[in-house]
């Protein structure tokens, strides 16, 4: 689950992402305020649009909205007002930690992807990673599945030339740090940043 918010681009409506479809395949069901986006054909919910949504929540952010239990028990109250019966889950654990290169091996069906075992704290994810810098043994950034790039690129689950891959270990451009170095290639960590910590990018 992912939300956004821009008054400026969009005006007083709060986007709230679940899943990514086609657009020709979504259709809709709106009540009061609350739009329902979904399936047209599996009915399977793919988002909301809360219109006029700074009369039932306070937002002060510009584009991607952090998620707090809070802010998601005041949407499902107001999901529920309007007449929905659906319930928001959302997973508000950091979507940038700190990770740690377990294993690299060779993708077999590209020269120049590797299959990492990268271990984010509470799980351990297989991330599929084009850098030329890539190594086990390192400490590196990890966006998580659901996070947000700086770029407004979200982070999916996903399959690279056959191999499943989910999050991406970030370069230090990616994460708009200052000085960013111009090569390609990952960031590396010092050996102190605790495995599973947040990182904060600068969005």
């Amino acid at each position: 689950m992912n939300a956004f918010y821009n008054f400026e681009g969009v005006g007083d409506t709060l986007i709230i992402s679940l899943k990514d479809i086609d657009k020709q395949k979504r259709t809709f069901d709106r009540k009061g305020d609350v739009v329902k986006i979904f399936h047209k054909d599996t009915n399977e919910r793919v988002g909301y649009n809360i219109f006029n949504a700074s009369n039932y929540i306070q937002v002060n952010e510009k584009g991607p909205v952090s998620l707090t239990e809070n802010l998601v028990s005041k949407l499902n109250d107001l999901i529920k007002q309007s007449g929905f019966e659906d319930e928001l889950e959302a997973d508000l654990g950091p979507k940038f930690v700190v990770g740690f290169v377990e294993e690299k091996e060779k993708h077999p069906n590209a020269d120049k992807l590797s299959i990492c075992q990268v271990n984010v704290g509470k799980e351990v994810l297989q991330i599929v990673c084009g850098a030329p810098n890539v190594e086990a043994q390192q400490k590196v950034v990890v966006a998580k599945v659901g996070a947000v790039m700086p770029s407004g690129m979200i982070i999916k689950d996903a399959e690279l030339r056959g191999v499943p891959s989910s999050g991406m270990i970030c370069s230090a451009k990616e994460l708009n740090l200052p000085d960013a170095p111009k090569e390609k290639g990952i960031l590396v960590l010092n050996s102190e940043e605790e495995i599973g910590s947040p990182f904060q990018v600068n969005m």
